[in-house]
C-alpha cells in the first residue's frame, strides 16, 4: 500500500470549504471524485485542515492511500486533466505509510488579502476583501504585535466546542503592503475556528479607531468573543503554507 502526499491549490469561491458535507459542494468531494478516477479505485483523502466557505488555499496538503502503481508525475498530470479550473495539483510524492496530513502538521501560515481603495478592483473579486477606507499601517502593526505569543484565544473564536484547548501559539504576524494591497500573514501551531478572520476584523476595528492597539491584551485576557472585533469576510483568507518540520516553519521566508 502506497501513501501519497499531495499539495493542491484552490479557489474556494464555489465551495463550502474543504471538508466533505452531505448537503453542499466541497473541495474534498470534487478532489476525491477525480483522484478515484485516475487511481481506478474509490479513495478517501485525508486533508490537513478544514477551511470555511469561500476561503482559498495557495498550498493545501492531503494524503491518500492507494494500490495504484501510477508514478507521481503521472498522478499530477492525470488528476489535473480531470479537475475543474479552480483546483490544481501542485505536487505529489511517496511518503511513509504512517504519514497523516493533519496529525503530522506542526504549523500553518495564513494570509489575508485586502484591496484598500474607494474603487473596486475587477481582478480581485472574491479574491481580496475590498476595504474602502484608508489603511493606517503603523497603527495596525502596533496592535498585531500583541497577538504574537502563546495565549488562550477564546476571544477570537466563534466555536471552541471541538477543540481540546483554546491555547494557541502565534509565531509571527506580519503586515505588508504594495500599492493599494495589504497582506496580513499569520503563522502559528494551529488556529481556532474563525480565529484568523476575527483577528483581522479586530485589526480593522483598530484601523477605524473603535479599538485601541493597547486594548488587545485585555481582550485576550477576557476570553470573551464579545470583547473582540468583527469577523472579516471569508474571501480574503488563504491557507498559504503548511509545515511538517520546525526547520521548514522557522526558515526565513
Amino acid at each position: 500500500m502506497r501513501n501519497l502526499k499531495v499539495m493542491i491549490a484552490y479557489r474556494g469561491t464555489k465551495y463550502h470549504g474543504f471538508q466533505r458535507q452531505t448537503n453542499a459542494l466541497t473541495v474534498q468531494e470534487v478532489v476525491e471524485r477525480h483522484v478515484s478516477k485516475v487511481l481506478n479505485q474509490p479513495v478517501t483523502i485525508c486533508g490537513c485542515s478544514r477551511t470555511d466557505t469561500g476561503v482559498h488555499a495557495n498550498n493545501y496538503c492531503f494524503n491518500v492511500k492507494t494500490d495504484s502503481r501510477i508514478n507521481c508525475r503521472g498522478f499530477v498530470r492525470g488528476v489535473n486533466g480531470e479537475l475543474p479550473d479552480d483546483i490544481s495539483v501542485l505536487s505529489c510524492e511517496d511518503v511513509p505509510e504512517d504519514f497523516h496530513a493533519r496529525f503530522d502538521c506542526v504549523g500553518k501560515e495564513y494570509v489575508y488579502k485586502m484591496h484598500c481603495s474607494e474603487s473596486k478592483n475587477p481582478f480581485a473579486t472574491d479574491l481580496m476583501y475590498h476595504y474602502r477606507r484608508p489603511f493606517h499601517l503603523d497603527i495596525v502593526k502596533e496592535a498585531a504585535k500583541y497577538f504574537v505569543g502563546e495565549y488562550d484565544f477564546s476571544s477570537f473564536s466563534t466555536d471552541n466546542t471541538g477543540a481540546k484547548s483554546s491555547v494557541r501559539h502565534v509565531y509571527s504576524f506580519r503586515i505588508e503592503n504594495s500599492g493599494d494591497s495589504v497582506f496580513m500573514l499569520v503563522k502559528g501551531n494551529g488556529f481556532l475556528y474563525n480565529m484568523i478572520r476575527i483577528m483581522v476584523g479586530t485589526l480593522i476595528d483598530v484601523n477605524e479607531g473603535i479599538i485601541s492597539p493597547g486594548d488587545i491584551p485585555a481582550i485576550l485576557a477576557a476570553k470573551d468573543r464579545l470583547r473582540a472585533g468583527r469577523t472579516a469576510m471569508a474571501h480574503g483568507l488563504y491557507l498559504n503554507r503548511v509545515f511538517y518540520s520546525e526547520e521548514e516553519m522557522f526558515a526565513e521566508p
